[in-house]
């Protein structure tokens, strides 16, 4: 019995969240993980290069025929979503991110985005506001060097980057976009550092939960059922969506910028990233035995 396979791809670590929260809503789902190391950030190169780019990962997954891949990055969402579609949809559903500014906008309370130095100055962010936030303060936030600080796992430059960022986060905001996938990695030292400058109850909106939410229904919904029920075949690959699951699920793959490898002893720096370790342990052991 072949088990419901979501793959993944990012830059680096930005996709590590939202693993976790696929393999939270179904545990029985094996993982295939696509990193770029050698051309992180994503926001720095060309539109061109970064199709080329993420194209090569989406191939490197598809051909594990998963039953869904999930572009964890919102750059690459922007950008490659219309080319991953055009090559690899009806066959593989391919489920892109964005910043939550829609639900932060809802609660119709002042808030920040938090992004990068390219997504801040961005035509796309500015007009994801517009079209959502119009009536509604919003903050832009550049948090520069955050993502890469986070990628190389250093405490002192995350420790740095926040406080840099929550210095210029105006007191009045009732919540804080995370406008880069890298970002929940970190959001209990964000919010430490934000009521250290007394901005207190502050709520933090990411993607990781809705988009893994999105990914198993669009799953569901191509296999014919709906969210929740066992149903047989997934995205035209006739994985079995089991309801109860007999063993948890693996990593069976994970790539570095195009090439077979293993996930980066960094992850040991975040929970969630101590948990895809932990998954990926597993995989070895089970193989060992088999």
């Amino acid at each position: 019995m072949t088990r419901l396979r979501i793959g993944l791809l990012d830059s680096g670590l930005g996709l590590v969240g939202f693993a976790d929260a696929v393999a939270s809503r179904a545990p029985h789902a094996d993982l295939i993980l696509a990193m770029d190391p050698q051309n992180m950030p994503y926001g720095a190169l060309t539109a061109a290069r970064l199709t080329e780019v993420v194209l090569r990962s989406a191939r490197a997954l598809a051909a594990w025929e998963p039953d869904a891949i999930v572009v964890a990055c919102n750059t690459a969402s922007v950008h490659t979503l219309g080319t991953l579609r055009a090559e690899l949809e009806p066959r593989i559903p391919i489920i892109g991110t964005v910043p939550a500014i829609k639900p932060a906008a809802a609660t119709g309370r002042p808030f920040a985005v938090w992004a990068t130095d390219a997504t801040t100055a961005s035509d796309y962010q500015r007009k994801l506001i517009d079209a959502f936030a119009a009536d509604v303060p919003v903050a832009r936030i550049a948090a520069s060097g955050l993502a890469e600080a986070i990628e190389a796992g250093s405490p002192a430059r995350i420790e740095a980057a926040i406080a840099e960022a929550a210095d210029a986060t105006p007191p009045d905001v009732a919540s804080v976009v995370l406008g880069c996938t890298h970002y929940g990695l970190v959001a209990d030292r964000i919010v430490r550092a934000l009521e250290a400058r007394g901005i207190r109850e502050v709520t933090l909106f990411d993607s990781p939960a809705a988009v893994a939410a999105q990914t198993l229904r669009r799953v569901h919904a191509d296999a014919g059922g709906e969210a929740g029920q066992a149903v047989s075949g997934g995205a035209g690959t006739g994985h079995e969506l089991a309801a109860r699951p007999t063993r948890r699920g693996r990593i069976l793959a994970v790539y570095q910028s195009g090439e077979s490898g293993r996930l980066p002893a960094v992850l040991n720096e975040y929970p969630v990233g101590r948990r895809l370790l932990d998954l990926e342990q597993t995989a070895d052991e089970e193989s060992e035995m088999e």
